[in-house]
């Protein structure tokens, strides 16, 4: 399909899929009382009586020194499942909405530890201290921390049966930093025990044996044996990973990017000697308010994404800011530091791109430009980054003669001018410029 075929097709597509949801009425506040009486009715005085864990959550605030908890959809157990961020949420079509409710629907009962040690017993230590000798993270398998183990590396959710510290006055002061990290209310835990013998893949048995494997080998094997990125952070969040005394509990927004980091180096040298792509391919996605535009053009690998972040969406909040621009980029050798501009985006971006190069057996320059327009009210997390992409390369493509027209063809449906785009963008920056391009988009 030519380009300006492609985009016009594009166009008509968006358009259907806006109409579509502004017909939806989600009610997502009346979640948080639907949740409070399912609490009440599920609470046997100081304690959570038969709900299902399908995943926990490791804080970041004060680290070494860490909130960790387990997350139980109360009173939606036969549903726990849906409860846990995975590709399925892309497959569902979930709305910002939905993420909300979910998220804010897990009862995140909590205790406060130290990464690298679980206290005399297994248990979880205070973070004000605690008694006895220390035990190592690795040796964890009772108590608090154990409990939080086995829920982590399960292939389907546990039974769980959480003792909470009397009688919990909830937190349902939900904000945004709620809402693109997988917590909800919270309540302080005095103790958890398993309600049956949770399922541990072969291959999770391993990792866990040989304490000799670095956490980056073990991610890597895991992914070559059919593990999603999303169920690799949670086993290595857990402390389930690495050299035996070196394991440590890994705050859930690092272990997300230190997962996406660690299989794009894989795959990267995977795609290293591959043949290029034959010619100039322009693909689509859009989900949650999100646009995505990725052209791979022939040649060694290059990668970069560049973010436009429009007035009124939620990381550009002020309607007279005007649109917002961030980069980062890497050579055929990757890099050596942390991207800050756009962080966890970037890795989870490149993942999708990569693994598309990896399945075709090829290798390219690819430049993935992301529009975050104000349909974009609540921040639900890089994991709609990732499927966007991941999913941008099915169905229709647009194809283009240079790189220049590409870029051109793109750029005539961004909220920014190809001028101000060649500015940001180390690969977009060597095409050859008019007087037109510099005009700022309205």
């Amino acid at each position: 399909m030519r380009l300006d075929e492609f985009i016009e097709f594009e166009a008509n597509e968006r358009a259907e899929r806006r109409r579509l949801a502004a017909e939806k009425d989600y009610g997502i506040l009346d979640h948080l009382d639907s949740f409070e009486r399912r609490f009440d009715e599920h609470v046997s005085d100081d304690a959570v009586v038969g709900s299902v864990s399908p995943s926990i959550f490791v804080g970041r605030s004060n680290y070494p020194n860490v909130s960790t908890g387990l997350l139980s959809p109360v009173g939606r157990e036969e549903r726990a499942e849906a409860f846990e961020t995975s590709a399925a949420w892309y497959d569902e079509g979930v709305s910002i909405a939905d993420v909300f409710d979910r998220r804010t629907s897990l009862l995140n009962s909590t205790r406060g530890v130290d990464v690298a040690d679980a206290g005399a017993t297994g248990g979880a230590k205070s973070v004000g201290g605690g008694s006895g000798p220390a035990e190592s993270v690795h040796d964890a398998w009772d108590g608090w921390l154990g409990v939080q183990r086995e829920v982590a590396i399960a292939d389907r959710p546990v039974d769980v049966e959480i003792g909470l510290d009397g009688r919990p006055d909830l937190d349902f002061d939900v904000g945004t930093e709620d809402i693109k990290t997988p917590t909800g209310p919270r309540a302080a835990a005095r103790t958890a025990d398993l309600g049956e013998n949770p399922h541990v893949p072969r291959p999770v048995k391993k990792t866990l044996e040989d304490d000799d494997w670095r956490a980056e080998g073990a991610m890597a094997y895991l992914y070559r044996r059919g593990f999603d990125v999303y169920e690799i952070n949670t086993i290595l969040s857990a402390g389930a990973l690495g050299r035996g005394e070196n394991r440590r509990l890994v705050p859930t927004r690092w272990s997300i990017t230190a997962v996406d980091d660690t299989v794009g180096q894989l795959l990267r040298g995977s795609i290293r000697d591959n043949p290029t792509v034959d010619r100039i391919e322009v693909h689509r996605n859009e989900y949650l308010g999100n646009a995505f535009w990725v052209i791979l053009v022939p040649g060694q690998w290059e990668y970069e994404l560049v973010e436009m972040k429009s007035p009124g969406s939620i990381w550009n909040p002020d309607p007279e800011a005007g649109v917002y621009l961030a980069a980062a980029s890497e050579g055929r050798e990757g890099r050596t530091g942390y991207v800050e501009e756009t962080a966890g985006a970037y890795y989870a971006a490149r993942v999708g791109v990569l693994e598309h190069l990896d399945d075709r057996g090829r290798q390219a320059k690819a430049l993935v430009l992301r529009h975050v327009s104000d349909d974009y009210w609540g921040p639900v997390g890089v994991w709609q980054v990732r499927e966007a992409v991941r999913n941008a390369f099915d169905g229709e493509l647009g194809t283009a003669e240079t790189f220049g027209e590409a870029v051109r063809g793109v750029a005539d449906q961004l909220p920014v001018s190809l001028g101000r785009l060649r500015r940001k963008s180390t690969l977009a920056a060597g095409l050859q410029a008019n007087l037109a391009d510099f005009v700022d988009a309205a």
